[in-house]
């Protein structure tokens, strides 16, 4: 198998935001419960902040990657969908830009998950 060095590299720098913000997730969780539709929004802040963490982990080590990145994009698609379409609906001004910053990394989620499933490839 052919090793891909740019692939690799992305790889970790992709991880780098998660990490990033599943440790603000645990350190701001009381503060970010507000923000989660479903009760009790301090459990799934917490929560969410570990499978971020861990995530960025799994790109690092390169170890689960493929599952990292789609559970990542799984994850990223229900926050879209319930915290910054409706942010974004009320108030398109200061809501859209999370919403279009969290498009993007589902985005690139993907394109990490696809990269794990060239046969040809050794992320």
């Amino acid at each position: 198998m052919k090793k891909n060095i740019e692939l690799r590299i992305a790889q970790i720098i992709f991880a780098i935001p998660f990490l990033f913000f599943g440790i603000n997730h645990l350190i701001m969780g009381s503060k970010m419960a507000g923000m989660v539709p479903i009760s009790p929004g301090t459990f799934w802040i917490y929560l969410t902040g570990i499978a971020q963490i861990l995530a960025a982990i799994a790109f690092i080590i390169n170890v689960q990657a493929k599952l990292a990145a789609y559970l990542l994009s799984f994850f990223l698609l229900v926050v879209i969908l319930s915290i910054h379409v409706p942010a974004a609906i009320k108030d398109f001004a200061s809501g859209s830009a999370m919403l279009i910053k969290d498009i993007g990394l589902m985005g690139g989620a993907l394109l990490l998950a696809a990269a794990h499933n060239k046969k040809s490839t050794s992320v």
